[in-house]
């Protein structure tokens, strides 16, 4: 096992690229679901077939990628030299980079 600090944040940066699906569905539940109705953001008006839908669909892909992300960071956490203080909000922080760059280029 590798125990430079870099294989943490490439590995978690990898991630984050399919990453970018769970998160934007995320966001769009969010969006639609208590954000509309709590009035910060408006409903896609489209959007007619309820939440129970997105449920479906959301809660599959979320703990898909939240499973997948977890058995790739447990080895890598017990090969690391980092702290776990440190290594935890790389490994939570990095995978969110690739989302971020799409918003920030769009």
């Amino acid at each position: 096992m590798t125990k430079h600090w870099s294989a943490p944040l490439v590995v978690n940066v990898l991630l984050g690229i399919p990453g970018v699906v769970p998160f934007w569905l995320l966001w769009y539940l969010a969006a639609n679901g208590p954000l509309a109705a709590a009035g910060w953001t408006t409903r896609e008006p489209t959007e007619n077939d309820g939440m129970a839908l997105w449920l479906v669909i959301v809660v599959p892909v979320v703990t898909l990628y939240g499973l997948v992300w977890w058995l790739a960071n447990r080895p890598l956490r017990r090969g690391t030299t980092l702290a776990p203080h440190t290594y935890r909000p790389l490994s939570l922080t990095a995978p969110l980079l690739p989302t971020a760059a799409l918003f920030l280029s769009s």
